[in-house]
This record gives C-alpha cells, structure tokens and sequence, in this order.
C-alpha cells in the first residue's frame, strides 16, 4: 500500500515521541482519547450450504454477478513433483470440454460478453465467473463443464504446458519477478509456501494427462470449495445451479486450517550476481497467523515504515525511485522490504535505522489515526469492486472462520495502539532474509545480516 510519507514526517517531527517505558518529552501534549466505531451488521450478505458446499452471497450491482469458486489448500496440497499441476487442470479446461468443444466453447464465451478467470495462489486456487445476469445460466453450464468434463487431449495439454514453461522461463528475464521467486523460496524454505502456485519447470514439464485426470478423482471434491457470490441473484437461483452441478462432486474429507508459522532464523543474505543498471534488495520477514491479534497491528506498522522509507530513502536521499515496506496479506502473514537502488549499503543503513527507531519509541495512538484513516479509505475505494468483495468474503471466512469478520475490519485497525505498533516491530521486522540481484561488490554481507 502506497503511505504518503509527510503523514509520518509530521510525527516524526513533533515532539510526541517517548522512549519505551520513558516519560513524555512533552507532556502537555496527552494522548486523544481512542473512540472505537460500533461494527455496522452487513445486512445485504447471507452464508448457507447447498448440498455441502458452503456459499457466501452478497447482494450487488443490479447486471453485473461475480461467482468465485475456491479451491481451498493452494500449495499446501502440492509437493515440490506436483506444483501447478492444479491450475494446469483449470487452464486445459478452456481447450474444450465433454459438452463444449474448444471452438463451441470460445464461441459460447464470446456470445455472452463474459469471463471465466483463473488464479493460483499459496492459500487456494480461484476459478470465477464475471458476468452479467441475463447470460449466468449459459456461462454457469460453460464453467461447471470445464471444472467438472474437461477434454484433456494431449496435444492440448502440450499446446498449454509450452505456455506456462514460456512464461516461467521469462522470469528469469526480469529482475523483479527473479527477484521475488527467489525471496519466497529462501523466506520459506521447508515451509508450503516457499512452493511457487504455478509450478516450476520440472513440475510443468512432467504433468500427463493421466496426472491430471488423478488429481480431479482426488482433489476435486466438495469439501474443498467455497463459494462466493456477489451480485443481484436469487438464492433459489444458486441452490438451484450448485445442486445440478457442484452438488454431484463426491463429498471428500478435506478440512481447511491455517498454515503452520515460520521459525526464527538468523538474518542472511542470497546474491543472485547481475549485471544490471541498478541493484534490486528485498527483505522478508515473518509474521502472524491472519487470524492472531498481532495481525491488524503489523498491517499498521508495516504501513508506516512504509512511509518512512519512502520519505527516508527516496525524498530526503534521492537513493531509488522507488522503497517500500509490503505487507503479504494471507493465511500466514508475511512482510517484505524492497529498494531498487545504485547504493544498496546506504539504502540498507537507512532502513536499519528506521526499523531501530519504530523499535525504541513509542508513536502516540492519536497520531496513528490519519494514517488508518487514510488506510482505511485507500483499501476499501480499492475494494469496491465486486471481484474484490467476494475475495475480501472468503479472505475473512477462512482466516477467521467468521464472513462477517470483513465487517470487523476497520475497528480492529482503530483499536491499534502506538505500543502494538512498536510491540510487532520489535518482535517481527528482524531476523530478516534478504535476496540481492545485482553486483556482489556493491552490497555488505555483514550488513544485511546485522537485521
């Protein structure tokens, strides 16, 4: 999330912080009052369960329905022999199905104006509808047939597995996807996580139709979806869909629970030598379960380093055009430190020191409320769309077994306190893994790993 950092430097600069445990250099200045907003009940969403599958349905715009199926487990039901190879599944399925050849099938899709999307991701794979309610029917039976009668001919797994190993054979290519694959398999080794969602060469390469066909007698059942409607349907509508479909899935034994957390390792450094224009750096650092109380207070915390090093690294030092502190938000929380820049030591001191600072004072819980404000208005005007409602839904449903969670959202960010703030920083923004790709002579071991 992007912070504007004259919201921090304005902290930073009046004197309202105070050493932990040390009195307040200013002490006419009290803290203000927390005043915690009462949690609205969302009236336009209801749960229920058709034939063992849980749907989660909000009413919305009056044309438009987005439908999200999750296939709950992402990586955590892969191994490193099999990654990918159940997105392969979903994306083969658009080369046609028992009902729906591929050229019928694009046909079809075309006629309705919709979409049908497909996205893998650490917690689930989400494949989704986007369409308009006057042609639901018609693209519900395209997608049902694709998840459930997908052809599987094998010159069209081919024609799609040369796609997918084209495309991770690019990432090699760009030093920020570089980047990242290489940060995920370090932050997480011996964790599911450090598992890329879309495979690797080897995996990809290795998938036969015979694999997929097993996976779908294995996988594919009903305890491992959950649904979630947004838009103007009738509940009849949907029960009546999902028996006639989803409903004939065998029943399975899966059971959702959230992802095991990281061990504390000492801070590193993996270089991936490049000779580039400018040098990338990215820190991972752990964090909580999404469902544990430390998680709303590093969400804010992450934010206003953000800000810091944004202002610190790029305003005031003119080091990068771009510092960021990320917050990776799924079912185990995860942060990240990323910079872009010619002078790696002196972006990383920086960022050091303003760990260290967030690590030693205390920001007065009034003077976070801009920042949670401005949040708070950012992330829901980026949440207004139907698609990301229904994600936001499930997000809440599975990290706290509660969908109505989402509307729990702002007051847990409000009730954060200027001591959560430094209580995380101090217990998560260290032992960090950094990855490098650039020049090894530009950047200090020592230094990253004294983090």
């Amino acid at each position: 999330m992007r912070v504007v950092p004259l919201i921090l430097a304005a902290v930073l600069a009046a004197p309202v912080w105070a050493p932990a445990n040390a009195q307040r250099i200013n002490p006419s200045l009290p803290s203000a009052p927390r005043s915690l907003p009462s949690v609205r009940h969302d009236t336009s969403t209801t749960s229920y369960t058709v034939d063992g599958i849980r749907v989660i349905h909000r009413s919305g715009a009056a044309n438009l329905v987005v439908i999200n199926l999750y296939l709950l487990g992402g990586v955590r039901n892969a191994t490193p022999e099999t990654a990918g190879l159940e997105p392969m599944y979903l994306a083969v399925s658009e080369q046609g199905t028992e009902r729906y050849p591929k050229d019928v099938l694009r046909r079809a899709m075309a006629r309705t104006g919709s979409a049908i999307a497909l996205d893998a991701s650490e917690d689930w794979t989400l494949f989704g509808i986007r369409a308009t309610t006057d042609v639901l029917d018609s693209v519900w039976n395209i997608f049902t047939d694709r998840l459930l009668r997908p052809r599987l001919d094998p010159p069209e797994i081919d024609f799609v597995r040369n796609q997918v190993l084209s495309g991770l054979r690019q990432l090699n290519e760009s030093p920020d996807a570089l980047l990242g694959r290489v940060a995920d398999s370090v932050a997480f080794r011996d964790h599911p996580y450090a598992l890329s969602s879309t495979g690797t060469e080897a995996s990809i390469t290795a998938i036969t139709r015979e694999s997929l066909l097993k996976w779908k007698q294995a996988s594919l059942v009903k305890s491992r979806l959950l649904m979630v409607v947004v838009g103007d349907v009738p509940r009849a509508t949907i029960e009546r869909m999902v028996a006639t479909s989803l409903g004939t899935l065998p029943a399975g034994a899966y059971a959702w629970t959230m992802p095991d957390t990281l061990p504390s390792r000492p801070s590193s450094l993996t270089v991936v030598p490049r000779t580039l224009p400018t040098n990338y750096v990215s820190g991972t650092f752990r964090g909580p379960r999404a469902n544990e109380k430390d998680a709303a207070a590093l969400r804010v915390a992450t934010a206003v380093l953000s800000g810091q090093l944004f202002s610190e690294i790029r305003s005031k030092n003119n080091l990068t055009y771009t510092a960021a502190a990320n917050f990776r938000d799924e079912a185990l929380i995860s942060g990240s430190l990323f910079v872009t820049t010619t002078l790696p030591d002196s972006a990383l001191k920086i960022m050091r020191d303003q760990i260290r600072l967030l690590q030693d004072v205390t920001i007065p819980t009034f003077a976070l409320a801009p920042l949670i404000q401005q949040f708070l208005t950012e992330y829901f005007m980026n949440n207004e769309t139907s698609t990301a409602q229904a994600d936001f839904l499930a997000r809440s449903q599975l990290y706290t077994g509660d969908w109505q969670a989402a509307d729990r959202f702002m007051a847990d960010l409000r009730a954060v306190t200027g001591e959560d703030v430094r209580r995380v920083t101090r217990r998560y923004l260290r032992n960090i893994q950094w990855v490098y790709v650039g020049d090894p002579s530009r950047i200090s071991r020592r230094l990253a790993e004294s983090f």
